[in-house]
């Protein structure tokens, strides 16, 4: 897995979703740190924060973890 291009994604989905790295922090609960370290690749989210990011994000668990939209 590409930790720098899943955090692109993340970030890129976020900011699609005209949220703040706070504000997407505050919807599943964790820190702003914690947002600017999985958009960094410094950090992957742990396995029970992918679904609520998944969500807010409005992607599904493989996009997530292949960093990119996938076709149906």
């Amino acid at each position: 897995m590409d930790l720098q291009k899943v955090g692109n994604f993340i970030r890129d989905k976020r900011k699609a979703k005209n949220l703040t790295q706070l504000e997407l922090a505050e919807k599943i609960f964790v820190s702003e740190k914690t947002i600017s370290k999985w958009e960094t690749g410094r950090g992957f989210p742990d396995t029970s924060l992918i679904v609520p990011l998944c969500e807010v994000l409005e992607i599904n668990a493989n996009e997530l973890l292949s960093g990119e939209e996938l076709k149906d």
